[in-house]
């Protein structure tokens, strides 16, 4: 089942990126002679919507879209149908074209996130905004590698129900009152009664020295987490400065990996793959719909921020390949740049294959 709603998602994200491309490429009068549901072998015409065939592929994963000149080749640069070329078009169409799947990708977050508020989205006690946040528990937000609660039951997501060491109960279960009776009972083993989903389960853990300084720990973050449902109009504003902040959170962690990696520093432990995504979306997907939602829009934002590094094959470098363009007033050579796109194609199929194999190397 993971691996279905993961194929389902990351088609959709992929088709929502394509029909960015699709149809501000339409709207500037450049042809695109195929939108493709899947990759090939194709399977079926659906329709054909003008001159463009909307088709089903047999790969599930994802889709793309034929734009006339894109790749450049003679026919697109002096043929019949040249004035229709992408190549041809003026340099500020074809940087609005290739940042338009990036565009839809965002904006398809904001409105997944926004869908989320009215729905009833979790959200920290500490929000400071309109609506009222309802059904508060204490949360786990995140879980130290190599710690006694990774090696448990516990996972993110779940929620502390009680806590226990011997016949001694927690009587008030907030974050705080929970590490603080980690402190006093640290040299005992612990019970975490937590839920996720529909599912109750109990977890046994002895804290440990060294995961929190000057006292032993379990290696949990928690926080204090409700149900924020929003009318329509609160919902998508705050959507929107939920997108804003978490595109931000996406372009810093992009930075200092990709800092990491041209220094040396780079740890590959950090970056998921698709294996690594599947196992992810099996554990969202038990917390509940408004979990997946926003998992979602996480990946969209993931991808529209990647898909902007000025790297050849990635729509970032053909925007660099523009802008070069147009500061030295003539087009770079269609060799080059079909060579460059054809390099940079392969290294990231590489780098997926290595951040694969790092995933399934996880699973051992």
């Amino acid at each position: 089942m993971s691996i279905i709603l993961f194929i389902i998602i990351l088609a959709l994200l992929i088709l929502v990126h394509e029909f960015g491309h699709f149809i501000v490429a339409v709207k500037s009068g450049i042809k695109v002679s195929e939108f493709g549901i899947g990759f090939p072998p194709r399977l079926a015409t659906l329709f054909r919507w003008k001159e463009t065939d909307f088709t089903l592929n047999a790969i599930p994963f994802g889709g793309f879209v034929k734009i006339f000149g894109e790749n450049p080749d003679e026919a697109s640069l002096s043929g019949p149908e040249s004035a229709r070329s992408f190549v041809n078009k003026p340099k500020s169409i074809q940087a609005l074209v290739l940042v338009a799947g990036v565009a839809c990708n965002i904006i398809f977050a904001w409105l997944l996130i926004s869908f989320g508020f009215m729905w009833g989205l979790p959200t920290p006690v500490g929000y400071n905004g309109p609506g009222t946040i309802e059904n508060a528990q204490v949360i786990i937000t995140s879980i130290a590698p190599q710690s006694p609660a990774e090696a448990s039951k516990i996972h993110i997501g779940d929620s502390i129900r009680s806590v226990y060491a011997g016949d001694v109960v927690l009587t008030e279960v907030t974050p705080d009152t929970i590490s603080q009776f980690i402190e006093t009972y640290g040299d005992e083993s612990i019970t975490f009664v937590h839920a996720r989903g529909d599912e109750t389960l109990s977890s046994t853990i002895i804290p440990q020295s060294g995961i929190v300084e000057n006292r032993k720990a379990v290696g949990i973050s928690m926080d204090l987490i409700g149900t924020l449902q929003l009318p329509i109009h609160y919902a998508l504003w705050e959507g929107a400065k939920t997108t804003v902040s978490l595109t931000k959170v996406v372009v810093v962690g992009l930075a200092v990996f990709l800092f990491n990696a041209v220094t040396g520093n780079g740890d590959f432990s950090q970056v998921t793959g698709p294996v690594g995504i599947v196992g992810m979306v099996g554990d969202v997907s038990q917390l509940g719909f408004v979990y997946l939602l926003s998992f979602t829009a996480f990946i969209s934002i993931n991808l529209a921020v990647i898909n902007l590094i000025p790297f050849p094959a990635l729509d970032g470098g053909r925007l660099l390949f523009v802008l070069i363009e147009k500061i030295k007033g003539s087009a770079i050579s269609v060799r080059v740049a079909n060579t460059l796109n054809g390099i940079g194609f392969v290294l990231l199929l590489l780098l997926m294959v290595v951040v694969t194999f790092n995933d399934i190397l996880k699973l051992f």
